[in-house]
């Protein structure tokens, strides 16, 4: 009955999303829609890439759920890219970083901490992780010291945002092969690595080849209603008096992340933590040393390269999630505690950019 309701609820949204859109209704009415309808489609995406995880194994299977949870992110920055919204993506880019580190990493540990008391994963791919989310602040603050000393001039600064993306780029891939193939034991999780080892554990619903349709099917849906959502956001933005900052960093990025709020805290319920670190933490690392890069890149391919200059907030906010996330994690161990403590600094930066 409740799968019923799901799936009349996201058919009957992405509809109406889509009727707002092309009828021409009043933006905010559209932005409401819009965004209700993604949050429906992204737990569709969820679903649909846990369903193929469970035939990929826990690491692949994490890796999977990062990917497909950040579609939605990457898709709606990709059409801000097009409009020339620059500020806005990087605010967006922000968000999801601080949202998965602090939000989705915080809620999966203080959910699955009020289940388990103590929750164990694999402390070299903890202490792996933490080294990357610092590679990934260098990388996002070196052009922004460069430019904001006058070092370099603008125009270098956009030469050195596509070489830094660049360099970014091949280090994510070169993490990818290092953790699915030349290490890949060294990185297992030291809890269960399939659903089999699980005695209460239910296989999916879907077929393996059902699964991947549905994957596909979602992935192009959360495309249309990413379209409708960003085009209705300046003059949403404008209506309520609210910064591009506060609506990219945190309305955008709680809507995209949906995917992973699901996927992750229903891991950790299922006391595979290590799987939803790799959810979060990599859903993050992939956003810093994947999405922003190519990100630059699409936008100098349409002839108005953005620079990877984030302001002195956002980095800011950046480094201070990576500081708490790596400091909780790096010990290959969680509680609920320690949930609450990354849902206290989310809050706090929350409430500092909604006032900015």
């Amino acid at each position: 009955m409740k799968k019923k309701i799901s799936a009349s609820l996201l058919i009957v949204t992405f509809i109406l999303s889509a009727v707002s859109h092309f009828a021409g209704w009043d933006p905010t009415v559209q932005f409401a829609l819009s965004a209700i309808s993604v949050i429906f489609v992204a737990g569709f995406l969820g679903k649909a890439t846990e369903s193929v995880s469970h035939y990929a194994g826990q690491r692949l299977g994490g890796f999977l759920n990062a990917t497909f949870g950040n579609a939605a992110e990457l898709i709606i920055a990709f059409f801000l890219v097009k409009e020339g919204l620059f500020d806005m993506v990087k605010a967006s880019l922000t968000g999801s970083i601080i949202g998965n580190l602090l939000l989705v990493l915080g809620l999966s540990i203080f959910a699955g901490g009020l289940k388990f008391k103590v929750q164990n994963f694999n402390v070299s791919l903890a202490g792996m992780n933490g080294s990357l989310m610092i590679v990934a602040v260098i990388a996002l603050f070196i052009p922004a010291v460069f430019l904001n000393t006058h070092s370099i001039t603008p125009t270098d600064t956009k030469l050195l945002s596509l070489v830094v993306a660049g360099i970014l780029i091949v280090a994510y891939i070169a993490w990818l092969i290092f953790s699915m193939i030349t290490h890949k034991k060294y990185l297992a999780d030291v809890t269960v690595d399939s659903a089999e080892e699980l005695p209460n554990e239910h296989a999916p619903e879907w077929s393996k080849g059902k699964s991947i349709m549905y994957l596909i099917l979602a992935t192009v849906m959360v495309a249309f209603v990413s379209e409708w959502l960003v085009g209705t956001l300046e003059v949403f933005t404008t209506r309520f008096g609210l910064s591009e900052l506060f609506v990219g960093a945190f309305l955008v990025a709680i809507i995209g992340n949906a995917a992973e709020h699901s996927a992750a805290i229903m891991l950790a319920m299922k006391n595979k933590i290590g799987a939803s670190v790799e959810i979060a933490v990599g859903s993050s690392l992939q956003i810093a040393l994947f999405v922003a890069p190519v990100l630059v890149f699409v936008s100098y391919f349409n002839g108005n390269t953005m620079d990877i200059v984030f302001s002195t907030i956002e980095l800011v906010a950046i480094s201070v999630a990576v500081f708490i996330a790596k400091s909780i994690t790096q010990d290959g161990s969680t509680n609920w505690y320690e949930g609450l403590l990354l849902l206290v600094v989310y809050i706090i930066l929350g409430v500092s950019f909604f006032l900015v």
